[in-house]
């Protein structure tokens, strides 16, 4: 996956908390401006638009139905442990889950995009050659 875009009320605001709990990277070429504003982590983005942005620019139907559940970013179970206590130290408000083959913590931005950081734990590791050999 390269990147997911998201419509929010006000794409700076939504930047800035990207940035600061998540770590991202904002990038906004001025071939771009006003919109959208992208933010990098590694080879994945997400590229911020405002709502009422032109249909030019996002189909329109999209800021009225069926919306993503939530989108995840792929850590190690070190960083997600840091991560971790770095919500609890900021009260940044966050659910962590065990999904038995990963650990995952859950949060939420500005405009209620649910987040998920997961990590692979060792029963991963230890189907996951089948698994995505598609033999599991």
């Amino acid at each position: 996956m390269d990147h997911v875009a998201l419509r929010v009320a006000d794409p700076r605001r939504s930047a800035q908390w990207y940035a600061q709990h998540l770590g991202l990277t904002p990038w906004q070429p001025p071939e771009w401006e006003p919109f959208p504003v992208f933010l990098l982590g590694g080879p994945f983005g997400i590229a911020l638009f405002p709502v009422q942005a032109p249909a030019t620019v996002l189909r329109p139907h999209t800021r009225h139905f069926v919306t993503i559940d939530h989108f995840a970013f792929r850590v190690s179970l070190p960083e997600l442990e840091a991560a971790r206590m770095y919500f609890a130290k900021e009260e940044v408000p966050c659910q962590w889950q065990d999904h038995v083959y990963f650990q995952s913590l859950y949060l939420t931005d500005p405009d209620g995009h649910t987040v998920e950081l997961t990590a692979p734990t060792q029963a991963w590791d230890a189907v996951a050659g089948t698994v995505l050999a598609g033999r599991g």
